[in-house]
Parts: C-alpha cells; sequence; structure tokens
C-alpha cells in the first residue's frame, strides 16, 4: 500500500481505548491561559494499601511481585494473598513495637521485602520514606543522609542486609531508632528480624488502624534529587497518590480481551516515578511485577536484557538512555526482540525527551515483530505532582510531547517569551514539604498553582488538543555571547538524535561562550558495533575513527539545518566518567542534572573551549 505522495503507509498502532480529549482552555488578560480537561475524574480509591488488600481477596493467587534471588538467581515469586497476609503481620509489629511516632526509613532497593514494609508502615499509619540507597552506599561523605534523618527523624530503619549499611548508621543518632533487617543485622547493633516480624499473630488492631486512615494522612515521604541544593521531604498523602492513581488508570484504559498488566522494571520506588507512577497503577489493576536488578548503564543493562528473555511485558517504562541500549539489542536478537514484543502494548518514557531517530528505530523493530506500530507515550510532573500530572493520551507519532492534563489536573501557562512557564493545581499536588513551611510558602503562587519550573509550547496554539511540546527547565537556558538564548532541552535533544547512535546522553555547554558545545557520554553498546569491536573499552571507543566520524558527520547535517547560532553544535568531547550521583549530575531514575553537570566537570567545559583546541576534541565545521 502507498500513499498519495508514493511513501509507503506505516501500519496503525496497536488499539487502546484511549479517553476523550476534551480540553478547555481560558485566555486571560496578563496573557496567561489555563488550561484543564472536561472530562470528570473517576472515583478515588481512599488509600494506596487498599489495592493489594483488594486483590489479596479477589485473587490471591495472582502474581503480585518477583525478584531473582539465590546463587542459582531464579525467580522468588510473592501473590496478592501472601502480600495481604504478610503486610498485616508487619502491621501488627509495627502497632506493637516500642518507638516514638515517627516514620518508617527505608534505605535499601527495590525488593519483595521493601514493598511489604512500604504498605505495612502506610497500614500503621507511619509514612513510609524511602531513601536513596546512593546517600548511604555510594555517598563517602553521607551529607544528605544525615540531612534526610534531621528532616524526617525516623521512628524505625528497614535495610536489606544490615552490614551494607554500617558506615551509614554510624554517621547518624540513632537513640530512639529501631533498626529492622532482612539478610543479616548491622554488625554490633541491635535489629530486629523481618523473619520474625511477620510471624506476629494478626488482632483487629490491624483493620482498626486501616480504617482509621484518612485520605489527608501523610502515606509517604519522597525525597527531591537535590539536584539544586538538599533533598526535600515532599509529602504524599493517600489523596495525592491515589488522585494520580486514578487518572493513570483512566488514561491509560485496556480492552477486555489484554492480558493482565505485566511489568519488568528497574526505577528505584524511592523516587517517585517507579514508588509512585510505576508501583501505584500496578497495585490498583492488580498486575504483576518483575523487579528488574538491571540498570541502563554499560553492563548492568545486560541483567535486564536477561531477564525480557523470560518476561514478556505488557507495558514497558524507561528513560531514552536505557531505550537507546535496549533498540541497539533488538535489533542483534530476534529472539529477545520477539520474547520482547510477544504481549507489549505501550511503551513508555520519561526523565528526559526521546530522540526522533530513536523512536523510529523502536518502531521499525514493532512492525517487523508485531506488524503494527505502537503507541509511545510519555507523563510529565514531579515528586511534587503525584507525579504524572500530564500524558499523551492518544496516538501520536510526536516525541518531546508532555501530553495533555489528566482530569482533574489544571495547568497554568504564564508567558516566558517564546514559551510559557507551567504551574500546576488539583487533588494530586502535594501539600508541601515536610519540616520546611517556608519552601512550602515559596512553592505555591497566590493562587494555590504549584511552580514547578518547567516551559512548554503549543504544537498549534489554535488546537490545544494537540498537547503541548516540552521546552526546558527555565533555569537551564542560557545566552552566548551574541545575546541569543539557547533552549538546552530542545537543543540538547535534537543533537543527541543526530549523532544517533554513538552518543547517550550529553551537557550542553556556552554560557558567555561564542558558540555552542557538548560534553557527551558515548552509547557503548552501539559504538562497539559502530568500530566493529564488541569488546572495545569506553577509552577505545572514544578514540575509534568510525564513532568519531559518526558524530561529526551526524552534528554536521544537523547544523545545516538550523536556522542560527543557539541551534548548531561546534565541537563534542566524550567523557568516560559516568554521571555522578554524589555530584548532583544524575538522579535516581536517570535524569543528567544540566546545571551540576557543567559546574562538576568545569575543567572539561574549558578543554570544549580551549584555544588551540586539542586532540580530543571533535571538531564539526
Amino acid at each position: 500500500m502507498s500513499t498519495a505522495s508514493g511513501q509507503a503507509a506505516l501500519p496503525p498502532f496497536r488499539h487502546i481505548p484511549w479517553p476523550p480529549r476534551d480540553i478547555e482552555t481560558q485566555s486571560r488578560a496578563d496573557g496567561s491561559i489555563l488550561m484543564k480537561s472536561r472530562v470528570a475524574l473517576d472515583p478515588v480509591a481512599p488509600h494506596v494499601p487498599s489495592f493489594v488488600r483488594h486483590w489479596g481477596l479477589e485473587a490471591p493467587d495472582r502474581l503480585f511481585l518477583a525478584q531473582r534471588r539465590g546463587a542459582d538467581r531464579q525467580w522468588t515469586r510473592l501473590t496478592y494473598g501472601q502480600a495481604r497476609a504478610q503486610v498485616d503481620a508487619l502491621t501488627q509489629a509495627l502497632l506493637d513495637l516500642d518507638a516514638p511516632p515517627g516514620p518508617v526509613a527505608i534505605l535499601s532497593g527495590n525488593s519483595l521485602e521493601h514493598a511489604l514494609i512500604m504498605l505495612a508502615a502506610m497500614q500503621a499509619r507511619r509514612p513510609a520514606a524511602p531513601v536513596s540507597p546512593s546517600y548511604s552506599l555510594i555517598s563517602q561523605d553521607h551529607v544528605k543522609l544525615r540531612h534526610v534523618f534531621g528532616l524526617i527523624r525516623p521512628a524505625v530503619i528497614f535495610m536489606q542486609d544490615g552490614p551494607a549499611f554500617d558506615k551509614a548508621l554510624a554517621s547518624i543518632d540513632l537513640t530512639g531508632i529501631r533498626l529492622i533487617h532482612v539478610d543479616r543485622p548491622p554488625t554490633g547493633r541491635d535489629s530486629l528480624a523481618l523473619a520474625d516480624l511477620l510471624r506476629t499473630p494478626v488482632t483487629a488492631a490491624v483493620q482498626a488502624s486501616v480504617d482509621a486512615i484518612r485520605p489527608e494522612d501523610t502515606g509517604k515521604l519522597l525525597f527531591t534529587s537535590g539536584s539544586t541544593g538538599m533533598p526535600k521531604a515532599v509529602i504524599n498523602t493517600h489523596r495525592t497518590m491515589c488522585s494520580n492513581t486514578t487518572m493513570m488508570v483512566q488514561c491509560r484504559p485496556r480492552n477486555p480481551t489484554d492480558p493482565l498488566p505485566t511489568l519488568l522494571d528497574w526505577l528505584p520506588w524511592n523516587h517517585t516515578m517507579g514508588g509512585n507512577a510505576l508501583m501505584n497503577p500496578l497495585m490498583a489493576e492488580g498486575g504483576s511485577l518483575y523487579i528488574d536488578d538491571g540498570r541502563p548503564m554499560p553492563g548492568a543493562f545486560d541483567e535486564t536484557l536477561r531477564n525480557l528473555r523470560e518476561v514478556s511485558p505488557t507495558y514497558f517504562a524507561n528513560v531514552p538512555a536505557g531505550y537507546a541500549m535496549l533498540a541497539t539489542a533488538l535489533e542483534q536478537d530476534d529472539a529477545l526482540a520477539q520474547s520482547f514484543f510477544k504481549q507489549l502494548q505501550l511503551f513508555a518514557y520519561g526523565g528526559a525527551t526521546l530522540p526522533d531517530d530513536l523512536y523510529r528505530r523502536l518502531q521499525a523493530l514493532a512492525i517487523r515483530h508485531t506488524g503494527e506500530r505502537i503507541v509511545m507515550s510519555t507523563g510529565w510532573g514531579a515528586t511534587e505532582t503525584g507525579p504524572t500530572a500530564t500524558s499523551t493520551y492518544w496516538d501520536t507519532e510526536r516525541v518531546g510531547l508532555i501530553g495533555l492534563p489528566y482530569p482533574g489536573v489544571e495547568l497554568k501557562l504564564v508567558p516566558a517569551g517564546p514559551k510559557y512557564e507551567i504551574r500546576l493545581r488539583g487533588p494530586l499536588i502535594t501539600p508541601g514539604y515536610h519540616g520546611q513551611p517556608e519552601l512550602t510558602a515559596k512553592a505555591f503562587d497566590e493562587e494555590g498553582f504549584y511552580k514547578i519550573g518547567d516551559a512548554a509550547t503549543f504544537v498549534d496554539p489554535n488546537r490545544p488538543e494537540e498537547g503541548l511540546v516540552f521546552a526546558g527547565r527555565v533555569v537551564e537556558d542560557f545566552k552566548l555571547t551574541s545575546g541569543t538564548f539557547v533552549h538546552v532541552g530542545t537543543l540538547r535533544v535534537a543533537a543527541i538524535a543526530a549523532a544517533s547512535p554513538a552518543i547517550q546522553d550529553a551537557l550542553v555547554a556556552g554560557q558567555d561562550r561564542e558558540y555552542v558545545a557538548l560534553l557527551a557520554w558515548p552509547n557503548l553498546a552501539a559504538c562497539r558495533v559502530l568500530c566493529g569491536n564488541p569488546q572495545a573499552s569506553i577509552e577505545e571507543v572514544m578514540q575509534a575513527p568510525q564513532v568519531r566520524e559518526t558524530i561529526r558527520k551526524g552534528l554536521l547535517e544537523h547544523n545545516g539545518s538550523a536556522t542560527g547560532s543557539s541551534l548548531r553544535v561546534s565541537r563534542v568531547l566524550l567523557m568516560s566518567e559516568p554521571p555522578s550521583i554524589d555530584g548532583n549530575e544524575l538522579t535516581d531514575k536517570g535524569y543528567i542534572n544540566q546545571r551540576a553537570g557543567l559546574e562538576r566537570r568545569a575543567a572539561l567545559v574549558e578543554q570544549l573551549y580551549a584555544d588551540p583546541p586539542g586532540p580530543d576534541l571533535i571538531l564539526i565545521r
């Protein structure tokens, strides 16, 4: 089949019964625009634990969670019925615990036990406070960990394996805090074994505690990434989490004949995307999650690929860096691709804009293995917004969109030069920051809209239902010496796409300089293919002529179509050191912090602009 223009027609998208895009806008005299959906929000659950309590009775034998364990790395499985019973036992143990009021701090990463203690904490009406493991295990100074503990003053600390946290525990005041461990107790400290707590007889006090949960109660304390200072403890009430869960399920409906939701995911639960946007809808729909111990990083992604040979997801979410690695692997392994696409209904990405080239590669793979295209959806928001406030809930080929507001969400678009600063209001918005009322006051405007700090533009100002395009962080944009503004978010995505598949991510430099340049991380797997050496080291890849020429030619073509200096890239310097969590360069979900990265790598920025240029630079004429 061909179109009128002679190009082959693309197959249709795999069907999803999307809700209507019924959008209302109101323009104000000051140039701002109010935007919301006319579709009413569906009924909202009273609290997060209600999801597992429901499926524990309705489908007790259905798989809830699975994780590889032991020397043979086989899947250990937990059903909804088992989860409900074990959560109730832990709830009783927390109710019986001789500990002052306060949250349950969770120091370990994703695990079966992490999920159980998180739900039990909420049922016992103690906020669950998952803390980034990097603050304990990677950080050398534990400054952020001490700051977090000073903010929330936990009553209980949960750890998967105690000795791993010995140094972290030594850095904080543990007076009055009870410790709980799974594998081994921390060295020289009293700690309760989770296995013992799971044998606690359940009394009527558990149901009474669950019945006493109010929607406005704090269910979780989730921490911002700390990319612009010390982490803030964001209050997640049951209303905010359950409202957002309803929004996501309502705008991502399933066909009656679709398989039950099956996910394989690595996103950390201490981050709002993994802990809320992924976990809460999964529990609401009674789906199954296979915990992925892989990461979208060279070497660590092999575990994800191994898992995808055994698990066929219905919904798959990742950051663009992860999709770049996945596309390279699927293009080289038909059996893996067939397993991956076997029952896939929807892609989703977040953390950054997906490059167009990567989108085309993924759709080509979908067509080859399913005969259909698969919608690549994305959402947008923050820890303070539940997190997902807008989404692309329709068939779209565009990437870079942040979509439209969910039912129940109201946007205020405030003019900011050629784009709009976005502000939000609705039941998914946090009531504020725990223990920091002064920061709470600054976060909201005079009408109660949360000031997120992101910018957007309309796809078509005359047709708002076409959605909004992400236009970067307001604070990331900068000027060249010519006075020309560089819109970092837009340029970064375009440049990575132009150099595809050689560049995985990049920092955009050029503030108060004559031209734009990039500090870039190579896509190791793709670059090894380019240079024909599957064992090439990162240093060998960075010097490989094939890699450097791919980047040079791609950006040269990009520059040829650019309309001004703010859109052209003049130099590239490849980097071997991965982004640093301690240095605030990388959030737990894999998002690159532009400002922190440039500050930390100031010496490399100077190399970018050296005159004469050094031999490591890739010069784009």
